[in-house]
């Protein structure tokens, strides 16, 4: 079997956002909540608790978006220091 991106997940204190997703990505997270579980040895995650860390996961390879991350970090730093 391939190596899944995400690894064991964190609990973390939640936001509660609400979407739609198409019911095609739905059955693709839950397929992967079961390959997760059988490369995790864990029990199966509602694929609701799949969504954030495949969100962090993706932002945090994206190089375009680490570059622009620090582009706005940078300007609202204060001048002079």
């Amino acid at each position: 079997m391939a190596k899944l991106r995400l690894g064991v997940l964190e609990n973390d204190k939640p936001v509660r956002l609400t979407i739609e997703l198409p019911a095609s990505v739905h059955r693709d997270l839950v397929a992967y909540a079961r390959a997760h579980a059988s490369e995790t040895g864990q029990q199966p995650l509602e694929p609701v608790k799949l969504i954030a860390p495949m969100l962090a996961r993706f932002m945090a390879t994206d190089r375009g978006f680490a570059r622009a991350r620090r582009q706005i970090m940078d300007s609202d730093k204060p001048s002079g220091l």
